[in-house]
């Protein structure tokens, strides 16, 4: 039996005919024991299985942007865009606060000022959340169906990942509505094994903080598997662990960074990449460079309930 592994898209380093986009890894004398036979298989399949897992087709990468309004900082958004779409991500998503508002006569301007500042990146599917700087009237909800494409609490799937989209723009709590349309989209995409929840307000923080984990979304999300609950309308970088389900709060895209505006605390314009490969999912933490920032990135396990965790400074100290 004769062995050869291959990948697609290399040229060939062996003499013999190679198939067509192929490259010859290793190939193995003949081996005439079926008992050796059968263990270089059973290695093969060994080796081969993380390939299989984690292969092209149920990877992919999305961009999530923070608020880009709320006393919106000129350039940081357009800076954050044009970042975003370097990563060639998938989709974008928003946490909301796109348009400044909170004034009828003006919000529909508003909203065509968008369309152009987004117009270069139109290759890109572009999901929004909506904040409390879009929706504040039955006219302004109007606009922003009009102008996002759909209702503000959705949800969509990519590959195998599911998304669910709430609306707490006029609300610090999730309302009944709300948590009813969360189940029952949780309930009917349960086979999804990547689930992640998205919203503008974090409804959750006092519970997350307080480590309290009887409210309803944080319920749903460990009975569905959700994996990520994130929002948007601190403008700092925060993150948090309860019972093996992610909360986080979003950098600003534009809108003012308030307190101490450190780096440290959580204070700074960016977006986050995050990456998924089968099952694992990946966040990168990307802070803007000059002249919004220093281009510093990090790790989501980096960021903790005060801004960033501090490295260790001696052995055994945290």
């Amino acid at each position: 039996m004769i062995v050869e592994m291959r990948l697609p898209g290399c040229q060939p380093t062996s003499p013999d005919p190679p198939h067509e986009d192929s490259m010859v890894l290793f190939r193995l004398r003949p081996i005439s024991s079926p008992v050796h036979q059968f263990r270089l298989i059973a290695a093969l399949l060994v080796f081969l299985a993380p390939v299989a897992a984690q292969s092209p087709s149920d990877s992919f990468r999305f961009v999530i942007l923070g608020d880009r309004t709320g006393e919106s900082q000129p350039g940081v958004y357009e800076h954050a865009l044009k970042a975003a779409a370097e990563e060639n991500p998938a989709f974008i998503m928003t946490v909301g606060d796109t348009i400044e508002g909170p004034h009828d006569q003006t919000a529909e301007s508003e909203w065509q000022d968008m369309v152009r500042v987004l117009s270069p990146y139109r290759r890109f599917p572009l999901y929004l959340a909506a904040g409390n700087h879009d929706i504040w009237s039955e006219l302004s909800e109007q606009l922003f169906q009009k102008y996002a494409g759909h209702a503000p609490h959705y949800s969509f799937d990519y590959k195998h990942a599911h998304f669910t989209v709430l609306d707490n723009s006029r609300s610090e709590q999730f309302s009944a509505e709300e948590i009813a349309f969360l189940e029952k989209d949780l309930q009917t995409h349960a086979a999804q094994p990547v689930k992640f929840v998205v919203s503008h307000r974090p409804s959750w923080l006092m519970d997350v903080v307080l480590r309290d984990s009887h409210f309803p979304v944080h319920e749903l999300a460990k009975k569905y598997g959700v994996r990520y609950v994130i929002a948007g309308h601190i403008h700092a970088m925060l993150c948090f662990d309860l019972e093996g389900v992610t909360y986080v709060s979003m950098v600003s895209s534009g809108g003012h960074l308030r307190a101490s505006r450190r780096y440290e605390d959580g204070w700074f314009f960016g977006y986050s990449l995050v990456e998924i490969a089968g099952n694992e999912v990946r966040f990168q933490i990307k802070e803007l460079a000059s002249p919004h920032g220093q281009g510093r990135v990090s790790r989501l396990d980096k960021w903790g309930a005060a801004g960033a965790i501090p490295r260790r400074t001696a052995a055994g100290a945290r």
